[in-house]
């Protein structure tokens, strides 16, 4: 463009420097902006100071709130314990002579019936020795038993009269504890009872802390001694790390309320008082989502006056930058251009603010669309050398499948029959025209079967199942593809031979682990398959007859079901250090696939596999599982 006033036909010999001119903001983003502040500005700062404000009033609302469940579900743990202490406090009120042992057990056998958490309950007398044993598990016996002097329970209970023995589970996951109670006098002995806490559980399920808040009491190792779901506490072990986390992170905050992650992997608001006698943690919890559901409802409230304010500021600023409509239709004209394939169409908007930034960016997005259909047009030739999946594969970018990996594969060789002496006495255009006739035979039935054709090799061919994109029973398809290939060849062989050719067609398959990914150089790569899976597959090929299709244990077990196949024994192998059983497909199916495959041009199998597998739900990816 020139400047105005300037007269081309004179020469100029002085540069002329017009001063650059920054261009000016959109009328649509400054009024928007505008209104934007007057309007929404003050409704989102007054919905934030009430949300903070809200939410650490509530936050105190919760701690207290679960810090008074807290300590009343350790109180009443307390007086349950307290109460069983005072009960085994009586059978240890009368000293022990020689030969009172019956009324001492009679006392045991009463306290037995009358506290149902009780499970046994030993008697010691003054000298440390086991006079009587009560049980409702065991056999009862009284006389002089063991000497239990040394015993912690009976020195604790000397100690301080009353004895708390650490929680302990039976067969893993029924918690007990032990408690010693020593009379008031030496000669009066000790009582040492086993505590079944399972009945701690009525007190636990009795809290309830809104509609779905809750407490459990663990000991100091995180497992639970008690949970409103008795089946956590019954599994013993298995879910103790959990709860030692939580019981770790909550006893943390010293009593206060803690946001964290609760046993169930939700977040919760939680508080923790420790039980003293026994020195159990007993922890109160509520979900986040039920703690401070009125701070969130409060939230929507305010986002939807928010929202009615931006509506209303967006409205006036369109309204005032209606002016701008004229290139706004220039773009539209020239985004249908675009679609519509006409990559060389530029637009042209001097008006000096973010449109004509715009344009700019829509000029060189044409010229990188015009330089993506010139990529896509070499991937399109690309198709031709590649296996297709490898090759949209390489459009799409997604290297990360291209990647070397080890993975289960199918690997499958075909390979022409007497091709060497053959192709010694014909004519090179003889040649040709039978690989052209077997390749395309050959690679329709693997396009057909979307499995991944990595090359040619003279006559040979190598096909991959179940790599780069993973199949479902990739045995199956794998045989099944061999199956229609080998008729698709066998199809081509009776001309050959009617032509005086004699050529046949043998395929070996082999599944197992191997590495894949591409190889190459920077000018060409390949995608293909490394393993000891790929070395059985072209000795299997090899080892195949005119017709044969040999496969190998793992295949063998994967189609048993639905192929017929046969045994050939066991086979030496080259390269292997043992033989190897080895398995063909029975000729029942190839000659049934053969016949479809000459009426219809398309295996029936393969479009009852299509048709299932279209029916079959897929993964996140889009691959059948």
């Amino acid at each position: 463009m020139r400047s105005a006033g300037l007269d081309p036909s004179v020469r100029y010999t002085g540069l002329i420097t017009l001063p650059v001119r920054r261009p000016r903001r959109s009328l649509f983003l400054r009024y928007f902006f505008t209104l934007f502040i007057a309007v929404v500005v003050p409704l989102i700062l007054g919905a934030v100071s009430e949300a903070w404000f809200g939410y650490r009033e509530q936050r105190l609302h919760v701690n207290e709130l679960l810090q008074a469940e807290a300590r009343s579900a350790a109180d009443r743990i307390q007086t349950f314990i307290d109460g069983i202490s005072d009960q085994i406090g009586w059978v240890v009120q009368f000293p022990w002579t020689e030969g009172d042992d019956d009324p001492h057990k009679i006392d045991a056998e009463r306290l037995l019936q009358q506290v149902p958490a009780i499970v046994s309950i030993t008697l010691v007398d003054q000298t440390g020795t086991e006079r009587a044993f009560v049980s409702r598990l065991g056999l009862n016996r009284i006389g002089r038993g063991a000497n239990m002097a040394e015993d912690r329970a009976v020195l604790g209970a000397r100690a301080s009269k009353v004895w708390y023995g650490p929680v302990l589970y039976r067969r893993d996951s029924e918690p007990y504890m032990v408690i010693a109670v020593a009379g008031n006098r030496a000669a009066d002995g000790v009582a040492i009872a086993d505590i079944n806490l399972k009945l701690i559980w009525d007190v636990i399920a009795a809290i309830k802390i809104g509609n779905t808040g809750r407490a459990f009491v663990s000991d100091d190792s995180g497992r639970l001694i008690a949970h409103p779901d008795i089946s956590l506490v019954l599994r013993g072990g298995a879910g103790s790390s959990i709860f030692n986390r939580l019981t770790s992170t909550v006893a943390a905050a010293n009593g206060s309320a803690v946001v964290t992650t609760g046993d169930e992997g939700k977040a919760v608001v939680a508080a923790s008082v420790r039980a003293a006698n026994v020195g159990w943690t007993v922890i109160a919890q509520q979900p986040v989502s039920e703690a401070f559901a009125s701070i969130r409802a409060g939230l929507w409230r305010a986002l939807s006056l928010v929202l009615v304010g931006a509506l209303f500021a967006a409205a006036l600023a369109y309204w005032l930058a209606h002016r701008m409509s004229g290139p706004i239709r220039q773009l539209e004209d020239g985004v249908q251009r675009i679609g519509a394939g006409q990559f060389d169409h530029r637009i042209t908007i001097s008006s000096g603010d973010e449109l004509e930034q715009l344009a700019k960016r829509f000029n060189e997005m044409a010229e990188e669309l015009t330089a993506s259909k010139e990529k896509s047009e070499r991937i399109s030739r690309l198709k031709r050398f590649l296996a297709p999946q490898v090759a949209e594969l390489v459009e799409q970018s997604d290297e990360r499948l291209l990647e070397g990996r080890r993975r289960e594969v199918v690997a499958i060789f075909g390979d022409l029959r007497d091709f060497t002496a053959f192709s010694a006495r014909a004519e090179p255009d003889v040649i040709m025209a039978v690989l052209s006739e077997y390749y395309e035979a050959v690679g329709a039935v693997v396009s057909r079967h979307e499995a991944t054709l990595t090359g040619f090799g003279g006559d040979g061919v190598m096909v991959l199942v179940n790599a780069p994109v993973a199949r479902r029973n990739p045995a199956a398809r794998a045989v099944r593809l061999a199956i229609d290939m080998q008729a698709a060849v066998q199809s081509l062989v009776f001309g050959w031979r009617a032509k005086g050719h004699a050529i046949g067609f043998g395929v070996g398959i082999a599944m197992g682990p191997a590495i894949v990914g591409t190889v190459g150089y920077e000018g060409r790569i390949d995608y293909t398959a490394i393993g000891s899976v790929v070395n059985l597959a072209s000795r299997l090929c090899g080892s195949a007859k005119d017709g044969e299709i040999l496969i190998d244990p793992a295949v063998a077990e994967g189609v048993k079901d639905s192929i017929a196949i046969e045994s050939l024994g066991v086979r030496l192998i080259k390269g292997y250090d043992h033989p190897l059983p080895i398995f063909v497909v029975a000729r029942s199916d190839l000659r049934q696939s053969h016949s479809q495959e000459r009426k219809s041009g398309r295996p029936v199998d393969a479009v009852a596999d299509e048709a299932r597998a279209s029916s079959q739900p897929q993964d996140s990816d889009g691959v059948l599982p």
